[in-house]
């Protein structure tokens, strides 16, 4: 028996002596089973604290990238209440905070961080300020576009990834959260097991 097979023996045994499913402990933000798009580390809007995108491995995750002084900044609203919507059967908003489209996002994380929560209540995670385009993209950008998705042409672009860390569409600026399709397909990510 090689070492990998008695470790993840040894890990069976346990999780069925603390009463846990083997699907569960796999759902884990492990190293391990954190599929390439996430396995990147950046920095928390709030408090640009690292933060490992793994954690989100085994949820279906909307990405957006996001403006505070953009005609669809209204968009965090509806984003908001989807993740409220969703959030316990898996559904996960990634918000990258960009000022790639029209210099909409000038301010400081802290500051960008204060409107998001102030003026729409936005509890789903943001991440500091960064680029999704061009030369200066940030990694998981970067691996989104490698995988097939789109490359956003404005802020507020949505990417959707399935519960494997797969790029299953993406929707432009206009397609706003309430979306028949957008919803549709989110459904469809969340019943896939």
């Amino acid at each position: 028996m090689t070492k990998q097979f008695i470790r993840l023996l040894l890990r069976a045994t346990l999780l069925a002596g603390l009463g846990l499913s083997t699907q569960a402990y796999a759902q884990t933000a492990s190293p391990a089973v954190c599929p390439a798009t996430l396995n990147f580390t950046l920095a928390r809007l709030q408090d640009e604290a690292p933060q490992n995108l793994c954690q989100y491995a085994g949820k279906v995750i909307l990405a957006v990238n996001t403006a505070s002084y953009c005609g669809f900044t209204v968009q965090y609203e509806g984003l908001e209440q989807l993740y409220a919507k969703y959030k316990d059967r898996g559904l996960v908003i990634l918000g990258f905070a960009s000022n790639d489209f029209g210099q909409q996002e000038p301010g400081a994380n802290k500051e960008i961080a204060e409107f998001c929560h102030n003026t729409y209540g936005v509890k789903f995670p943001m991440f500091a300020k960064s680029s999704v385009i061009g030369p200066d993209i940030n990694p998981f950008y970067k691996s989104l576009m490698a995988n097939g998705a789109q490359t956003p042409k404005w802020n507020f672009h949505k990417i959707l990834l399935d519960r494997s860390g797969k790029v299953v569409e993406s929707y432009p600026s206009k397609v706003t959260p309430d979306n028949k399709k957008l919803v549709a397909d989110i459904e469809k990510a969340l019943a896939q097991k």
